[in-house]
């Protein structure tokens, strides 16, 4: 097994795609560690589902497997963008956003109600889900500075935001569903 201690990166830099060398305050860094948290709150999320739900597990899944897929477009820098779509490498899925958009959707005529403000907590599948919601405002918000740094592929950015900025309103729906779940 290659070892994941290659001490490349104790003195503050680390490896884009390719191999170009960015310190590890650069902004596609922040924005995939935001976007690295948001898949695991979103899989920790996941995880309280009960298994009867099959299908809300998958869907989360496939979020998460794209996750993965952004974080490796964010790690290309603008002279390689090119190269990284001959590699084949996998993108991040730009259906995902009719996705979500079915989801909302789904979630909206639900039967479930809400009203206002929601304050997290009520159970702890809710709390999950909103906290995987805070990740995602987090993650989009780093992206957003990618972009506004000219560092976020301008073919594939309307999408990937547009997307993030839908998920966090799954995730919002989500838990207010889990809620009224908890209550029957």
């Amino acid at each position: 097994m290659k070892s994941i201690a290659t001490k490349t990166g104790d003195g503050g830099q680390t490896s884009l795609l390719f191999g170009r060398r960015v310190s590890k305050a650069d902004v596609r860094i922040a924005a995939n560690g935001c976007v690295d948290e948001l898949n695991v709150r979103l899989g920790l999320a996941k995880a309280h589902l009960p298994e009867r739900e099959s299908e809300h597990k998958a869907f989360f899944e496939r979020a998460q497997k794209n996750l993965v897929n952004l974080m490796g477009e964010v790690a290309v820098a603008p002279e390689d963008w090119e190269r990284y779509a001959a590699s084949k490498m996998p993108c991040f899925e730009g259906e995902l956003l009719n996705v979500l958009d079915e989801r909302v959707t789904q979630l909206e005529s639900g039967g479930f109600s809400f009203k206002g403000w929601a304050t997290p907590g009520a159970t702890l599948s809710a709390a999950a889900f909103d906290s995987a919601r805070t990740a995602c405002r987090a993650a989009e918000i780093a992206l957003v500075r990618v972009q506004e740094a000219g560092l976020l592929n301008p073919a594939r950015a309307e999408v990937i935001l547009a997307s993030l900025n839908r998920l966090s309103d799954v995730l919002w729906l989500e838990a207010r569903r889990q809620e009224t779940l908890a209550e029957q």
